[in-house]
Order: structure tokens, then sequence, then C-alpha cells
């Protein structure tokens, strides 16, 4: 369910609720009583996304994977805005989406196989300062993955940006420009 329609299913379960109390709304002019109940909305969203939060998340996702001589360690941790069935999980050498709530499905995609990162926000987006991150790559099981309603999607794309720059890098791999 995108976070549009959330917000309108929201909106609506709150009019049917002040409906429902019999209050009378009748001195407060439609275009006040629709910014109030926008403002109800918006506050439920992100009390509902923090409670969320708080649920344990397994103990395999912050697990990292060692080598001899190199240790993978987690960069970053998240989930989608109000969603409590996928995780990501950005390390120094993958990106991990684990889906599912009772049964689990997990997709590892190699940073040494993305070719381009970007960043889409649509304006309900931007409000919750939210946002997708579309990765495009050479995974031969899934050549683009995106990253969807990731809070503050800038600044993880950044970081993500560095950990693709250092494991190839550390692969010995280098960009070529064709002219």
């Amino acid at each position: 369910m995108s976070i549009d329609s959330t917000r309108a299913q929201i909106i609506a379960n709150i009019w049917k609720a002040v409906a429902q109390s019999n209050v009378d709304l009748a001195t407060i002019p439609q275009e006040q009583q629709e910014k109030l109940v926008g403002k109800i909305a918006d506050q439920m969203m992100v009390t509902l996304d923090q409670l969320l939060d708080e649920i344990p998340q397994e103990a395999a996702l912050g697990a990292s994977a060692k080598s001899d001589e190199y240790q993978e360690e987690v960069l970053w941790q998240g989930r989608p805005f109000l969603s409590l069935v996928e995780h990501y999980t950005i390390t120094s050498d993958r990106i991990k989406i684990v889906s599912g709530l009772f049964g689990q499905d997990i997709e590892n995609y190699e940073l040494i196989r993305v070719q381009d990162l970007d960043v889409s926000r649509g304006m309900t987006e931007r409000l919750f300062n939210l946002g997708d991150i579309h990765i495009q790559g050479q995974d031969p099981s899934k050549s683009k993955i995106t990253l969807r309603n990731v809070k503050d999607p800038e600044a993880v794309y950044e970081l993500l940006r560095r950990a693709w720059l250092e494991a190839r890098k550390r692969h010995g791999l280098q960009f070529r420009e064709y002219m």
C-alpha cells in the first residue's frame, strides 16, 4: 500500500470517527476541519512508524560476515515507512533485503555489481522526508532493485554511494568513461 493510499485511508477513518462521535463541527469552517484532520492523519502515520521501529528486529539483521583479512560491517539498517514485513541492511559489501512476516525471503545484492544509483521522491514522500533509492546493476538474479520509502533518502544514498565506491576500490575495479 502506498503512502498516499495509507494516508487517505487514515483520513477516511478519522472522518468516520468524527461522525460517530456526534461532535458538532458546524462552527468550524470546512477548510479548517480538513486541515485539522490532515494534521491528525500525518501525526498518526509518524507515531505508527515510530511504534514499528520499536519492534525488535531479528538478530540476523545485525550479523556481520567474517573473513581472514576483511570483516564486513553493517553501515545502515532500515525499513520502508510503515512496513512491518521488509527490512534493509547496507553493509560494506552488499545490500540485504529481508521480506516476509512468517516466511522470509532474503536477497543479497553485491555492491561491486551496482552500476547506477538514483533517488526519487514524490510530494507526499517529501512531506515525511522519505524517498525511493533505485539501484541498477549486473546481478544475474535481479538487475534492478528499489529501497522503498526510506527515511532521509539523501543521507542513505550518500552512504550507499561511498560504500559502493569503497567496495569497487577494495576489489580493484575502476570506472571507465567512454567518449
